[in-house]
């Protein structure tokens, strides 16, 4: 499913047009792409692509050669600056209290270095993000949206996968399915927007070839490693109380509950195709991630 989302039409009748932006888009057809959050879980997969496309990459992080740290709008402006383009990863989550406010901050300041493409990351069925996107779109840089579905390397990267040493995944998702995206698959969603033609203005829903429930997940799990993963329901009061004993401070905990139940409550557990639409291919399925991840217990 594909859509033009009406939040983007709206923003971008209010915000400047492109005649009146400054452009830094170079004739010789040679771009500079900033990748915000550099060594996340999607930055770190963006990147080398980028680069095997013989792009040259500016590889923003709080501590990398390229600052950029979204809690430091300061660090915005050097980082955008000759820059032709832009993908942005918001951190924690464009759904979290202020995203929308760094979203329509960054999209100002995108506008006034005069980058000519952004392409969004975004959480599928999470209605304050669609508030963020249409934030950051006020800008009036062109913008593609990526919503995507929860990652397979959710579980063998991160939290999740810590739980998998203790012989549990631990996740306050009942018996909901989900349609969990291979990262490496979103990543090439990405980076296609970024470079390619005709994805401006788009807003993508991208997702796995099937549904299913995290305690399929975990018997899928459980075959390739050879050992039992159990998957526990945790109701949204214990796990909050468990993100809090994690080290979140309690608003923290509060709101990615809030978050994860919203999102687990059967709206997202439909497939798309438009990974097939960007790529010309189907999405890799979850079995194939884990044959994949855990090659030697496989």
């Amino acid at each position: 499913m594909t859509k033009h989302t009406a939040a983007n039409t709206t923003a971008n009748t209010t915000a400047r047009t492109a005649a009146d932006r400054p452009t830094t888009e170079s004739a010789d057809g040679q771009i500079t792409v900033l990748v915000t959050a550099a060594t996340g879980k999607t930055g770190r997969r963006v990147v080398p692509r980028l680069t095997a496309r013989g792009i040259t990459v500016r590889a923003g992080s709080r501590h990398g050669e390229t600052v950029f740290d979204w809690e430091s709008p300061d660090t915005w402006a050097p980082a955008l600056k000759g820059v032709q383009r832009a993908y942005v990863n918001y951190y924690p989550d464009l759904a979290a209290p202020a995203a929308a406010q760094a979203m329509r901050a960054f999209g100002a300041a995108a506008a006034e270095a005069g980058v000519g493409r952004l392409v969004l990351l975004s959480g599928r069925g999470e209605p304050e993000a669609v508030a963020s996107e249409a934030a950051l779109a006020e800008g009036g840089v062109p913008l593609t949206v990526v919503r995507a579905s929860f990652f397979a390397q959710n579980f063998s990267e991160g939290p999740m996968a810590e739980g998998l040493g203790r012989g549990e995944i631990a996740f306050p998702a009942g018996d909901t399915a989900e349609p969990f995206i291979d990262a490496e698959d979103l990543a090439d969603v990405l980076v296609a927007a970024l470079v390619e033609d005709g994805h401006e203005g788009r807003t993508y829903e991208v997702t796995g070839p099937r549904p299913i429930t995290f305690a399929e997940v975990a018997a899928e799990i459980s075959a390739a490693l050879g050992r039992e993963i159990r998957y526990v329901p945790l109701p949204g009061a214990a796990y909050r109380t468990a993100l809090q004993e994690a080290g979140l401070s309690e608003p923290e905990a509060s709101w990615l509950t809030e978050l994860f139940t919203t999102l687990l409550d059967g709206h997202n557990a439909s497939t798309t195709t438009d990974v097939r639409e960007v790529l010309g291919r189907e999405p890799g399925d979850f079995a194939a991630f884990v044959r994949r991840e855990w090659p030697a217990e496989g």
